[in-house]
């Protein structure tokens, strides 16, 4: 899954703390050392053990990083623990920004892994993704607004009621060049 926060959007506290003590346990259980984890995942220590602390306010795409360091994805070490099949699923507020903008992890499936997002921009956000593994898709669904999707093919613009299928293995960008908030749904597969 692509993360990458935008400019003046802040991770939660409790995603921060909930994704450090997942990040310190998983790390220990597999008897790595902060700077063993640190350079397997392209991050300096100090960075690393913030996180762990929660005492840092990563992108997005740093914990997809640290997750696939560790072997595991981004839904593992930021969903809560009761988000169980069968259970309801209260999901997790990832990042917000101050202008309204929000993503919200609402759950993901383990096999095959795909995971729901609900997306909030406001009028002139933009927020700019990394590329996933190769062959990761995401599904957009527009439920209000207008939401303009960055590729490095063009841009393509998607209104209420429509969807649009991805790649995500490739740099891209969420965009709302309107007057409105857009609302919409996301699936990614594969990440």
């Amino acid at each position: 899954m692509s993360r990458e926060s935008a400019p003046d959007g802040q991770a939660t506290q409790e995603f921060v703390t909930r994704i450090g003590r997942r990040i310190r346990a998983l790390r220990k259980q597999r008897g790595w050392g902060v700077q063993q984890l640190a350079d397997a995942a392209k991050l300096s220590r100090r960075m690393l053990t913030d996180i762990e602390l929660g005492q840092a306010n990563p992108s997005l795409a740093v914990v997809d990083r640290v997750a696939r360091a560790l072997d595991t994805d981004f839904a593992a070490l930021a969903l809560p623990e009761n988000d169980a099949p069968g259970t309801e699923a209260e999901g997790a507020l990832v990042w917000k920004a101050q202008d309204g903008s929000a993503a919200l992890l609402l759950g993901a499936t383990e096999n095959p892994r795909a995971e729901l997002w609900r997306w909030t921009l406001a009028p002139g956000r933009r927020y700019d993704a990394e590329p996933d593994r190769p062959g990761a898709q995401e599904i957009h669904h527009v439920l209000a607004g207008r939401l303009t999707l960055v590729l490095e093919t063009g841009g393509q613009v998607v209104g209420p009621g429509q969807s649009a299928i991805i790649p995500s293995d490739q740099q891209y960008a969420y965009l709302n060049e309107h007057t409105e908030a857009t609302v919409f749904m996301r699936v990614v597969t594969g990440a």
